[in-house]
């Protein structure tokens, strides 16, 4: 980054380095109508159409505050002034609601309305002196080294932050000169909230005793921090017996190797690889693991906001639970159609004519049937078929425990029927029901786990 160069200019050359913004695309920029956001707004709209951005304001009014909406007002003056699409919500939390809550409000919010447009990104205005108190507030309450590394600049789900390496006086003095209009939220120095506490009480301080090496020991405390969690992170793909693999929000080891490394090294490892499915895992949450991982398969442990751990056969399974994941809400699926597709559950159901090949194979993801008559489902209880090729029925249930799909993702297993009778479960077994003569014309079905095919996503 170029010495003496101007903030514009510094940014631009601080996101190319680090290729914060990998591909072109929509992005969300999160805009509170503060200092820091506005700045964020301004330096942006000057680079995006060098970025390969078109970029979409989007402003919170929390409804904690009752100066909130002038302020929403102005917002989208911005956005009419910068020509950018404005999107605004009021969440009416009311004044009582902590920090934690409002930010989880606003990130939800905010991933609703980037899944709704398709946005690739949603970019916020964190900066070094968030950093520097992120970093002294995890000191405080005791974090372990992945804490301490602080605020990352891209995070999951395509959340970029650009301003890091950037004070909020540089900020400051950016808009001033562009002469923007700002709101000054006076939570911000309200030092009931503990980080407004650091801020203003705190901090200070610490520089009177400690001087200009304070911000400078801080950062680097976290810089030291990172590089350990990058080094962590690296471990997950060297160790080939851990055996892991991540589908979406959930990620599988081998529980084997779990209980048999060193407790520590185990520890470490869990830790990076819920940091992969955006689970933040603590040190005492990872133990427990560890001695989980030696319990009976099926066994299912808590972990808090919607994840659980699983034992499923030799695996140790770590998720998001179906009822906070977004799901399909169709019990039932039935062609509407010759060709289309849905979703169900975690998975996508594609289907359309086409000629029945020589051979159907039994346990793939795609399958042949000679009519149209023919709906998607869960399992029932008693279910059972007899496969492709083979003699006397089976019985579901064992099917899927042979298959080891997980006791906990059995009840959610889609199955394709012709009324009381079984004609494919995919991935799994073909019943010899329903298969078309080769050559006749038969219907297609495609069945793709969501899972697997979604992009790395987060908060």
């Amino acid at each position: 980054m170029t010495t003496g160069a101007s903030l514009p200019a510094r940014v631009l050359a601080h996101i190319r380095e680090n290729r914060l913004f990998r591909d072109p695309g929509e992005a969300l920029v999160a805009v509170s109508g503060g200092v820091d956001s506005v700045a964020l707004l301004d330096l942006l709209s000057d680079t995006a159409s060098e970025l390969g951005l078109s970029l979409v304001v989007a402003h919170v009014d929390h409804g904690i505050l009752p100066a909130g909406r002038p302020v929403g007002r102005t917002v989208r003056q911005l956005a009419e002034k910068y020509g950018l699409p404005f999107e605004f919500t009021e969440l009416n939390l009311g004044p009582d609601t902590t920090e934690t809550e409002a930010r989880r409000a606003r990130y939800a919010w905010l991933r609703e309305v980037q899944k709704r447009r398709g946005a690739k990104y949603i970019v916020t205005a964190h900066h070094e002196d968030d950093q520097v108190e992120t970093i002294l507030l995890r000191g405080l309450r005791g974090s372990a080294p992945a804490g301490l590394a602080g605020i990352s600049p891209r995070g999951r789900g395509g959340l970029v932050r650009p301003l890091l390496p950037f004070t909020r006086s540089e900020l400051l003095a950016h808009v001033a000169e562009r002469g923007l209009p700002v709101y000054e939220d006076p939570a911000n120095r309200d030092p009931r909230h503990l980080r407004s506490w650091v801020r203003t009480t705190l901090l200070p301080l610490l520089n009177e005793r400690l001087g200009s090496r304070l911000r400078r020991d801080l950062l680097e405390q976290g810089r030291h921090a990172a590089s350990d969690r990058r080094a962590w992170d690296h471990m997950l793909d060297i160790v080939q017996e851990l055996a892991l693999s991540v589908q979406g929000t959930t990620f599988t080891v081998a529980r084997a190797s779990v209980v048999g490394y060193d407790n520590a090294l185990s520890v470490a490892l869990l830790r990076a690889a819920a940091r992969r499915v955006g689970l933040v895992l603590g040190p005492t949450r990872a133990r427990q693991l560890v001695a989980f991982a030696q319990r009976p398969s099926g066994r299912r442990l808590p972990l808090g906001d919607g994840w659980s751990a699983e034992v499923a056969f030799d695996q140790l399974r770590v998720g998001r639970d179906a009822a906070h994941a977004v799901d399909c809400a169709l019990e039932r699926i039935w062609p509407s159609g010759e060709r289309g597709t849905a979703r169900f559950g975690g998975f996508e159901i594609a289907w359309a004519p086409a000629s029945a090949p020589a051979q159907i194979e039994r346990a793939t993801w795609t399958t042949w049937l000679d009519s149209a008559a023919w709906e998607v489902r869960w399992p029932a209880r008693g279910d059972s078929l007899v496969p492709l090729g083979g003699v006397g029925h089976r019985p579901l249930r064992r099917l899927l425990m042979e298959a080891r799909v997980p006791r906990s993702a059995r009840p959610r297993y889609p199955v394709v029927s012709r009324g009381a009778t079984i004609l494919w479960v995919p991935g799994i077994c073909r019943s010899a029901e329903g298969v078309p003569a080769p050559g006749t014309r038969a219907v297609r079905l495609d069945v793709t786990e969501h899972s697997s095919a979604e992009a790395d996503g987060g908060t």
